[in-house]
């Protein structure tokens, strides 16, 4: 378990693990009512972590909300569409709440 949260948390530090490294991903977000979501699916061995950024722009300032989740797929196009889906959902959820702890 703590191997699992250490290449969580490696993704996030210094950059010097490549067991959860940024996978390449669409450079066009999905826009979502005022949002917009963008697929950052985390490359670990052969699978890629559903993750990725939701951003609002307010008053001119750009806020922005990363998540990341358990979830692992085979394939990059299929952690990218979940991606999209569970950022629907958290906006869904969360609405103008999203951001209140920037």
């Amino acid at each position: 378990m703590a191997g699992f949260f250490s290449k969580l948390f490696s993704a996030f530090g210094s950059g010097n693990s490549d067991a959860a490294a940024p996978a390449a991903s669409a450079a066009e977000p999905e826009i979502y009512g005022d949002f917009a979501i963008y697929p950052t699916p985390l490359k670990e061995g052969a699978q890629f972590r559903l993750a990725g950024r939701i951003e609002k722009t307010v008053n001119g300032e750009v806020l922005s909300h990363k998540f990341v989740r358990a979830d692992v797929f085979t394939s990059l196009d299929d952690a990218n569409e979940f991606t999209i889906r569970k950022a629907k959902v958290i906006i869904d959820q969360s609405g103008a709440t999203l951001f209140s702890n920037n």
